[in-house]
């Protein structure tokens, strides 16, 4: 898809992806035999393992089973309800229970659904197929939602979101971080010279590199504002992300894209501020963007067409 022609959206085709909790073999089995043609089916049986399973693989749905030891059904829910990388994925309860009372307690903590014990497999299989389907369009307005509608990459909205996602598995794990600020050198030179058609245009290439540029999966390219632009690099630390950014600076001036006003070179060109932080993180979120974007008015300072980094800084 041409960037010109609106927003990019990420839509993953595989088959839906569906976690059953229950402490009971057979309770799985009975789960697995009714899904697996046709879905992906994960499996745990302690709700610790589905708190890890939800957050790793991003289930589609999950068959959660109420009463099981240590942690119960209704712990495992207020847990992903609590986490913004699992909050959206749907909770069916599957219980032996069926009185008010127990269904009126799940639906508070988030749940979509309940189902009884024993599972009759068709009721399963639509009861199922109709909060996939919820989900699937939940997915679709959300990344519409979180895109810029110039170039095609994440709005400040979704880079947010997904650096608040980021930061709490580095925290949980223990990994590394990094985030990259580039702005447009003298942006508004370019628009008062070539106009501000040429402007948008200049912006939706950039914007094409960068989603070029940065291949894995886990990271991401937004539009933090104006000519400017974000990348956010999990696992990444800050020498790595250092380098990174230099790449990203050589490619958007090996674009040679005419810039007849600029005072550091004939082409557009983009000067760099890098964060990154491994292992024990001090701060927060927050301080990283502000020190990204402390260390990108520093490479403006030195003269443009540059990156300057620095490690997060403990509060």
């Amino acid at each position: 898809m041409n960037l010109a022609d609106g927003p990019a959206l990420d839509i993953e085709q595989r088959l839906p992806r569906l976690l059953v909790v229950d402490d009971q073999p057979a309770n799985i089995q009975a789960v697995y035999q009714a899904f697996s043609a046709d879905h992906q089916v994960l499996m745990a049986t302690s709700g610790e393992q589905a708190l890890k399973l939800a957050v790793g693989k991003q289930p589609d749905l999950i068959l959660l089973d109420v009463v099981m030891p240590g942690m119960d059904g209704h712990e495992v829910c207020r847990r992903l309800k609590a986490d913004a990388a699992t909050r959206d994925i749907p909770v069916i309860f599957v219980t032996a229970h069926s009185d008010e009372a127990a269904e009126t307690q799940g639906l508070a903590l988030g749940a979509v659904d309940f189902i009884s014990k024993p599972i009759n497999p068709a009721i399963v299989r639509a009861r199922v197929k109709t909060h996939l389907t919820l989900k699937a369009q939940a997915d679709l307005l959300r990344q519409w939602v979180y895109v810029d509608g110039l170039t095609g990459v994440r709005n400040r909205r979704g880079l947010d979101e997904q650096l608040a996602v980021e930061w709490g598995r580095a925290v949980r794990e223990g990994g590394a971080l990094s985030v990259i600020l580039l702005d447009v050198d003298f942006f508004k030179r370019y628009n008062d010279h070539y106009g501000h058609q040429a402007g948008d245009a200049c912006l939706r290439a950039v914007a094409a590199f960068l989603r070029q540029a940065v291949k894995r999966p886990g990271d991401l390219v937004a539009r933090y504002g104006g000519e400017e632009f974000a990348c956010l690099l999990p696992g990444t630390p800050l020498d790595g992300a250092l380098a990174f950014a230099r790449q990203l600076g050589a490619g958007v001036e090996a674009l040679a894209l005419a810039h007849a006003q600029s005072s550091v070179s004939p082409v557009v060109t983009v000067s760099l501020g890098v964060c990154g932080t491994s292992g024990r993180l001090p701060g927060n979120a927050e301080a990283l963007l502000r020190t990204a974007d402390e260390q990108l008015y520093a490479a403006k300072a030195a003269g443009r067409n540059r990156s300057c980094g620095s490690a997060l800084a403990a509060a």
